[in-house]
């Protein structure tokens, strides 16, 4: 049996963080390990929790996405990042793959979507930067 997906959920909007919890939960083979409501919280926890994916929005208190998910890529912790924006432009896009994301995907896309971001992105697959998934 393929173990479950580890997956850290950071957003600073409680109300988000809850209903990605239960969106995942829903969909099977994820366990959701944490979660996280700024960047530095979200630092910490990919070092001690060790996810496989972290679903990280970008606008945030304290220390926003960009400067979290290059602070986890440089701690090695392995983890893959999946930005979860309502920044749907190019520059912003480019920017998240320039910060280490490996996958981008705006907020009220389909629940599909989602999870093939956090699947894929748990398994290794990048898709082009800038792209949908």
């Amino acid at each position: 049996m393929t173990p479950p997906v580890r997956v850290l959920i950071v957003d600073d909007m409680p109300h988000v963080r809850r209903e990605l919890n239960q969106l995942l939960d829903l969909a099977g083979g994820l366990e959701i390990v944490g979660h996280a409501a700024n960047g530095p919280q979200a630092v910490e926890l990919a070092q001690t929790l060790c996810p496989n994916v972290v679903l990280l929005d970008l606008g945030m208190p304290v220390m926003d996405g960009f400067e979290a998910a290059r602070r986890i890529k440089a701690s090695g912790s392995g983890s893959r990042i999946v930005v979860l924006s309502v920044h749907a432009d190019e520059a912003t896009r480019r920017e998240a793959a320039q910060a280490g994301a490996d996958a981008f995907v705006v907020k009220g896309s389909s629940l599909d979507s989602l999870l093939e971001a956090i699947v894929g992105r748990a398994a290794g697959v990048r898709s082009a930067p800038g792209g949908h998934s």
